[in-house]
């Protein structure tokens, strides 16, 4: 084993180079496909969508490209199989190379270890790579897992020489490959399992089990099965394919749910009486291969391929049929070239779109959609004649080989021409959907589509490719208004419309003009025909819908008088209001109504769009009208509109209407005021020129309600007294004069209705009691002279205490019975002389206060403190006797200077002042006389003089610094929001604690 392993290693060494330079070449070959890619994937951007498609013809890669794989081997290739980007090759005898191609500088080199003379017949690698089956010509098998490196002999499938391997694809793993089916040249079909356990790898043997299912049998007797496929299909069912020399063998059935693991003998044994379903062809090739194409990863086959002595079998799979999987099948025979007497095919592949076949000396490639050959290689000779063509189908890769050399080919853009065949055979949806990343082949495609569709009366489907496509657009207009295809014309327009970009304006412009005099042609000659009713409906409503479309939108509204113009020249005014309405020109749709005496509808377009302008325009109209219901309109808009400019509408309106379509007037003003909370001058003014025309009920409440504070009522009081004055409306214009603080004019107006208004008046300037008692003598004056009743006279004197029955007397006439006075007159001199004791009472209260007052201020001077000897002061707390001091009577103390210093930041500028000053006059008494010359008595005299002075200034000081206590009186409340720390200097204070 370490005589193989070393073989290996240098084998690898020998091989390593040669596989680095296959993928150097898979990059170069990647980097030229870019190259090319790249420019033609700029070349379709930006292709126009109006005007011409500018196809230019460009090199383009063959779909199936060729590489040679730069590889050597030191013996003749005898077979290949690649699954899962892992390769296996048998080369010469006894030696099997494996490469990951993801890792191809890494091949793996395993010995058969045969000693006889037995070859490889056959391998076969399932769809995960890590199960190889070798079939040798003695009719043994050998089995190679991806993870060892021992060939292992399968002793149960001994004395059989395998064709084919179908293997399971949805129980198979990397070590145990789920029962498979295994077909033998004597056209028998087993069922067998192989497992790799790590633990027990030498000690037990690899297939599980072998026993037979089935045999295939043609006309003469058993055949090879020469292909077995098994694919699974909806709910549960399994479909298996089985192919001999000329047949083609379906197995279908259920594996019952929870027993797939025990495999397909159940579906086999349902056939064990009768032939399942086959095809048969009589040519014989002596062998058949069938192919399968999957397009994605893990996904159930689309398409087969069975090639056979009379051609290849195509179809697609369809797996919800109940009996045969195969559908749509048709036979390509071979090309004319092929002679399956002398060149028969080898091997076929397929791929999405082509099957590949492969001859001794070249491959062709032939379309399916229509068996043409689109693609030839030939092979030199010095590569040898070609043995097999194999794909994985996991990377979409096709290797071929000889028994010298290597191939693979890469596909690409398989669909690049796919949309050309598809167009002749006038499947226009799949030709579209394979050219819809090439603008320039889609044109072409639905250029071809739109003739087809025209050659056969289809106008409208038509009408619509050709709206797609670059195509003059003058001969396509022309084309259908040639054939009176006038609706076809208009789905032409209307899709050319919704193509055209945001900047091509001119062009937007005249289709939606065009379309428009289309459709109203259209409506106008389906209208008169009652027949037509259904068709009329549907070409309005599309022509609503046009109008209405919001790409449409700009062009309409900035083209919106043209429009105008081509509606009103066809007379069509219910589509002129719908169209106002759809570019919001509501001020033509109100106008509209109007004129038309439609003065409801043109309050719903009012009430619906809410604007205020418009109201402002047409109020004066439909008030006119629906007074009503316009207050109505105008109350749902609330503050959105500006009462004042709805005042002209209400003034003119109300000159000319009764009082009850005034109250409509009243009852807006009422929510402007009320509701609203107005305060504009103007609106105030209305309410009350309507109040004083129709409600002076009204009017007295507003008034009242206004208050009587000026600055606070927002109607004009000169207005509002003229206005109520004109009227006759007396008890309004009081209540004015009240409000303009015009008492006197109010109480003289006031007596002309009543004398109870009068009084409430006269009692209203309470601070002028002077005023105050000259309304009241009016009020005196009137009832005495006027309405010559002594008893309200006397009434007056008891409701206004500033009256004396002395005032009112001069009022009364000369020969007047005192009788009506006597008790007025009596009542006033007990009044006098209660008022004389009440003064002879404060002056004795007076006498004794002053007495005791100078009782206090004597008791006061001869009040005492004691200070101890150990006292401090309040402020400092040094002793208390070392300096001048002050005592207070709460026990607080303090030096002089030191309350001094307490005191005097807090005192006002003035007394400040007025204590430096004293202090400077203080100091100035305290200093001794500079002459030495005066006499004697002088200086007794000045000194004497200077004494007193001293002792008035010091006093003086006394009673700014000491007249309260700095910590129990006002001072120290005036400063309790005052900082500790003063402002301007509490940086410098900071600074000093850091």
């Amino acid at each position: 084993m370490r005589r193989r392993t070393c073989r290996g290693s240098a084998e690898r060494a020998a091989l390593g180079p040669r596989w680095a330079m296959a993928s150097i070449l898979d990059e170069y070959e990647d980097s030229l496909h870019r190259s090319v890619s790249v420019p033609q994937s700029r070349a379709t951007v930006g292709i126009p969508h109006s005007g011409y498609v500018n196809a230019r013809l460009e090199k383009e890669t063959p779909i199936f490209n060729k590489q040679r794989i730069d590889f050597a081997p030191p013996e003749k290739i005898n077979s290949l199989v690649v699954s899962s980007n892992q390769l296996c090759m048998s080369l010469g005898k006894d030696t099997l190379l494996r490469i990951d191609l993801g890792k191809p500088d890494e091949p793996n080199q395993v010995e058969l270890g045969r000693k006889d003379e037995a070859k490889v017949y056959k391998m076969f690698l399932d769809h995960t790579g890590s199960h190889l089956l070798i079939a040798l010509n003695t009719s043994e098998c050998l089995y190679l897992n991806r993870s060892v490196q021992k060939v292992r002999a399968l002793s149960r499938w001994k004395g059989h020489l395998i064709e084919s391997v179908g293997w399971n694809k949805f129980l198979g793993s990397e070590t145990n490959t789920g029962p498979i089916l295994v077909g033998t040249s004597h056209g028998q079909i087993y069922e067998a399992e192989i497992s790799v356990s790590e633990g027990s790898l030498f000690s037990t043997n690899p297939d599980q089990y072998f026993r037979q299912v089935y045999t295939l049998e043609e006309e003469s007797g058993p055949a090879p099965v020469c292909c077995l496929e098994i694919e699974r299909g909806l709910e549960g069912k399994f479909f298996i394919i089985a192919t001999t020399r000329k047949r083609l063998f379906q197995f279908v059935g259920k594996v019952p749910e929870g027993t797939e693991q025990q495999g397909f003998s159940s579906i086999f044994a349902v056939h064990a009486d009768h032939l399942p379903s086959f095809r048969e062809f009589p040519a014989n090739l002596g062998f058949s291969e069938i192919a399968f194409y999957t397009p994605k990863l893990r996904s159930n086959p689309r398409s087969f391929a069975w090639m056979m002595g009379n051609g290849v079998l195509y179809g697609t799979l369809d797996y919800s049929r109940p009996d045969s999987i195969l559908s749509d099948e048709r036979v390509w025979v071979y090309p004319p070239d092929i002679d399956i007497t002398v060149n028969k095919p080898i091997s076929i592949v397929l791929t999405q779109f082509h099957f590949l076949l492969l001859l001794p000396d070249r491959v062709k490639a032939v379309c399916t959609l229509n068996g043409q050959v689109v693609f030839q290689d030939l092979f030199l000779e010095k590569f040898g004649l070609l043995t097999r063509m194999i794909k994985d189908p996991t990377v979409q890769q096709i290797w071929i080989h000889t028994e010298k050399v290597v191939f693979r080919y890469h596909v690409q853009r398989e669909s690049r021409d796919v949309w050309k065949m598809y167009m002749n055979m006038n499947k226009f949806d799949l030709a579209k959907e394979y050219c819809k990343d090439r603008p320039e082949c889609l044109d072409i495609v639905l250029a071809k589509e739109a003739e087809h569709c025209f050659q056969n009366k289809r106008y409208l489907d038509s009408a619509k490719c050709y709206a797609l496509t670059q195509n003059y657009f003058e001969e396509i207009a022309l084309k259908f208004i040639e054939a009176k295809q006038e609706e076809a014309l208009m789905e032409f327009l209307i899709k050319k419309l919704s193509n055209l970009k945001p900047s091509e304006k001119t062009q937007t412009t005249l289709l939606t003009t065009w379309l428009t005099e289309l459709y109203l042609n259209w409506l106008g000659i389906l209208q008169g025909d009652l027949s037509q009713r259904n068709l009329y409906l549907d070409t309005r409503e599309k022509f609503r819908t046009f109008l209405s479309s919001p790409k449409n939108k700009d062009c309409l509204f900035n083209n919106r008088a043209s429009i105008y113009e081509l509606l009103a020249s066809h007379g069509d005014t219910e589509h002129m209001v719908y169209f106002a309405v759809i570019m919001q020109d509501y001020e033509r749709v109100v106008a509209h109504h109007c004129q038309h005496d439609e003065y409801d509808e043109a309050l719903n377009v009012l009430s619906r769009h809410r604007d205020e302008k418009l109201f402002y325009k047409f109020s004066p109209v439909l008030i006119q009208h629906i007074p009503k219901k316009v207050v109505d309109a105008w109350i749902s808009m609330g503050s959105r509109l500006d009462a004042r400019n709805l005042i002209p509408a209400l003034v003119n309106y109300s000159q000319s209407a009764s009082t009850q379509q005034i109250n409509e007037a009243i009852r807006y003003m009422e929510f402007c005021v009320y509701q609203l909370e107005e305060t504009q001058q103007a609106i105030h003014n209305y309410l009350l020129s309507l109040y004083a025309l129709c409600r002076p009920d009204s009017l007295l409440s507003y008034l009242e309600q206004a208050g009587t504070n000026p600055n606070r009522i927002h109607y004009d009081l000169k207005y509002a007294l003229r206005l109520c004055a004109e009227h006759g409306h007396h008890r309004a214009c009081v209540h004015i004069y009240k409000v303009m603080e015009l008492y006197e004019e109010a109480v003289d107006l006031a007596l002309q209705v009543d004398v109870d208004l009068a009084k409430s008046c006269a009692d209203l300037p309470e601070d002028d009691e002077e005023l105050r008692k000259k309304l009241w003598l009016k009020i005196a004056r009137h009832v005495v002279q006027e309405e010559k009743d002594v008893k309200k006279a006397m009434a007056c004197l008891s409701s206004c205490a500033l009256l004396k029955i002395e005032d009112v007397l001069p009022f009364f006439p000369d020969f007047v019975t005192i009788d009506h006075f006597k008790e007025a007159i009596c009542n006033s001199l007990e009044d006098y002389n209660k008022h004389i004791e009440e003064l002879k009472r404060e002056m004795e209260e007076a006498t004794q206060s002053a007495k005791r007052i100078r009782e206090d201020i004597q008791e006061m001077r001869n009040k005492y403190g004691s200070v101890e000897p150990q006292e401090k002061c309040a402020a400092c707390d040094f002793p208390l006797l070392n300096r001048p001091f002050y005592l207070f009577l709460c026990g607080h103390m303090f030096h002089y200077d030191c309350l001094l210093q307490a005191v005097f930041p807090n005192l006002p500028a003035y007394k400040q002042a007025k204590l430096e000053d004293l202090q400077k006059k203080l100091a100035a008494t305290s200093q001794p006389s500079k002459s030495h010359h005066r006499p004697k008595d002088a200086d007794t005299n000045s000194l004497g003089k200077g004494q007193q002075s001293r002792e008035q200034i010091k006093a003086d000081i006394d009673d700014i610094v000491a007249a309260e206590c700095v910590y129990c009186g006002e001072l120290m409340i005036r400063s309790i929001d005052k900082p500790f720390i003063d402002p301007q200097k509490y940086e410098e204070e900071m600074q000093s604690w850091l």
